[in-house]
């Protein structure tokens, strides 16, 4: 036996010693912002699969034939709740799949709007250390074997949030009270502006589907000019026509662009959670106090 038929053979043994490698538990994410926590929290050891991509708009998402085999394969199948994915249960059906439905903002004490809860619960950080425990439990329950790996990046994590909490708290702090107005397209910063003290004024609703009437449109740039709102912003997944008209006719600059229900890419400057909320702080603190 020639040496390299030996060292083939026993390359062949060794392989076929060698145990095979665990398969990852599949994770299925509504949308960008969940992938992102999902991703901190469970690093490599699950196939992260996220619906509705960088920039994408969850209220409009139709899903397609790859994405209801993602979900019939899928472990878990991670949502925010609270109505902002009102596809995500005909999927869940649709497909058979023995997924586990994990709801994220479960726990939230849900704002209300028109009588109906507000979904972006995650504007507020607090509330964000809530989906990271929720979507820690779930793992750990998934998967037991890599419990602890789960619940020590999560304490990292949620340790970071808590720094990012009092750093848009400093930074928002030097922003006078009646300075405080912020013109957004939709109804997307309600938590936000709860938890930091920011009074949010938007063109629609909570759902990037609703339109908003020239009656309602000419009162706002009344109340604009009134009030002298110096805040105006478009956002990464609503269509920015409407809010710069209004800034054209009020005579105000954009402030620029907030990222409401979607991080932007990864070149872009809201790649993750974390990035989100820190780039929209600055923007509005920016906007509102443009003398400090």
């Amino acid at each position: 036996m020639t040496l390299r038929v030996l060292l083939a053979c026993l390359s062949a043994v060794l392989l076929l010693a060698a145990p095979a490698a665990a398969e990852k538990l599949k994770l299925v994410a509504s949308f960008s912002i969940l992938g992102d926590m999902a991703a901190r929290i469970a690093g490599d050891r699950v196939e992260l699969t996220t619906l509705v991509g960088p920039d994408g708009d969850a209220h409009v998402f139709e899903p397609t034939p790859a994405d209801a085999r993602a979900v019939a394969q899928a472990k878990i199948f991670l949502v925010n709740g609270l109505g902002f994915e009102p596809w995500a249960d005909r999927l869940l059906k649709s497909t058979n799949s023995h997924a586990e439905l994990v709801v994220a903002s479960q726990g939230v004490k849900p704002l209300l709007f028109r009588a109906a809860s507000d979904p972006h619960a995650w504007q507020d950080v607090h509330n964000a250390v809530l989906y990271a425990e929720n979507i820690t439990r779930a793992l750990a329950i998934a998967d037991k074997p890599n419990s602890g790996l789960y619940a020590a990046n999560a304490a990292t994590y949620v340790a970071e949030l808590g720094k990012l909490d009092a750093e848009i708290r400093a930074k928002l702090g030097v922003v006078p009270a009646a300075r405080r107005r912020v013109i957004t397209t939709h109804d997307a910063f309600a938590y936000f502006g709860k938890a930091y003290g920011v009074d949010f004024i938007a063109l629609l609703g909570t759902s990037t589907e609703e339109q908003a009437s020239a009656k309602e449109v000419a009162a706002l740039i009344t109340q604009m000019k009134r009030e002298k709102i110096t805040a105006v912003f478009v956002e990464n997944v609503s269509d920015p026509r409407l809010v710069e008209q209004i800034a054209r006719e009020t005579g105000v600059k954009l402030g620029g662009k907030l990222y409401s229900d979607a991080l932007s890419t990864k070149a872009g400057p809201a790649p993750t959670y974390i990035a989100l909320v820190r780039h929209n702080a600055k923007l509005l603190t920016d906007a509102m106090a443009p003398a400090f």
